[in-house]
């Protein structure tokens, strides 16, 4: 059983696909335009996605540009566009399949299937690079230009979540879930634990190298440029 979110203007469309995986034990979440399918899955991080391409808001290929800013979910890209040279581009842009429109419930149940296997399969790397920062898991150690960083578990923790994430927006209400453990909390305390592991990677808000913060939305771990 996954939690998958269906982005799908059409409501005919949508209740069939919401009724199809329904009955094969998934829990089903549903949006109708890409910004509320953008705040369901950073609010509300499903396990994989069926994105429509023509929603009303915004063409779907912009959103999965913003699905991937934001997130690694599993995404199947529904479109009605069978032309090889818009699905290769949209593979690159991050899906992780498609399917091309009119498809069965069974033909859609497989393809789910198959992402949320290799998701869940794939092991995390244990030691983690990203520019001059070493995150080793398996001996909870961290390395920042050749030499030691001395954390406390939840820096180091908090470091290691964003670092096997590296290039993508994770949001606060996800660091408390996944990092804290916790379903409510006060951002103030993500706050206060990012800002010590700043000082031990030699950066400030106002000057970061490697935690640059998005406004509005959380945080990310990139490489300095």
């Amino acid at each position: 059983m996954a939690t998958v979110l269906v982005v799908e203007d059409d409501e005919f469309v949508r209740s069939a696909i919401i009724r199809e995986l329904a009955g094969r034990q998934h829990v089903v979440r549903s949006a109708g335009c890409a910004l509320d399918a953008l705040r369901e899955i950073s609010q509300h991080p499903p396990d994989a996605v069926i994105l429509d391409l023509g929603l009303p808001d915004l063409d779907g290929s912009e959103a999965l540009k913003m699905v991937r800013g934001i997130s690694d979910v599993p995404v199947i890209v529904a479109t009605a566009r069978d032309d090889e040279t818009e699905i290769v581009r949209l593979l690159e842009a991050g899906a992780d399949d498609y399917l091309v429109k009119p498809f069965s419930g069974g033909h859609l149940g497989a393809r789910l299937d198959a992402v949320l296997r290799r998701a869940r399969s794939a092991p995390p790397p244990q030691v983690l690079r990203v520019g001059g920062l070493v995150v080793d898991a398996n001996r909870r150690a961290a390395e920042l230009d050749g030499g030691p960083l001395t954390l406390t578990r939840r820096e180091f923790d908090l470091l290691a979540y964003l670092a096997a994430r590296a290039d993508r927006v994770v949001t606060r209400k996800e660091l408390l879930t996944e990092v804290w453990h916790q379903a409510y909390g006060d951002d103030q305390t993500i706050d206060v634990h990012l800002s010590w592991l700043r000082r031990k990677l030699g950066e400030s808000a106002s000057n970061p190298r490697y935690l640059h913060t998005v406004r509005g939305v959380g945080v990310m771990l990139s490489a300095p440029r």
